[in-house]
């Protein structure tokens, strides 16, 4: 829901969630403490972010490393296809 929509207060993000408010907040605190959300305090309102530079920082550690491989396979496969194709148009053709 942060994705969606970034600073929302813990009342904003109970309204959608079949989730206690004790238990948003303390899946918010965990987020917290992983530095994953970051609050802003707008007078007695807490703010809640994503922050996406850990994020950021997990993708490329983990999933771009394995997730390269497999982008590179496909476009091996999509040239090959396209090759195939246009080499069966021009049996077609004669």
């Amino acid at each position: 829901m942060l994705y969606v929509d970034n600073g929302q207060t813990l009342n904003d993000l109970c309204r959608f969630l079949e989730m206690s408010r004790q238990a948003v907040t303390k899946h918010l605190n965990i987020l917290e403490k992983a530095n994953l959300v970051t609050v802003i305090w707008r007078g007695r309102e807490k703010l809640h972010y994503l922050n996406p530079v850990p994020i950021h920082d997990i993708h490329k550690r983990w999933i771009n490393k394995y997730e390269h491989v497999h982008l590179d396979k496909l476009a091996e496969l999509k040239q090959t296809l396209e090759e195939g194709a246009k080499n069966e148009s021009k049996i077609a053709r004669k």
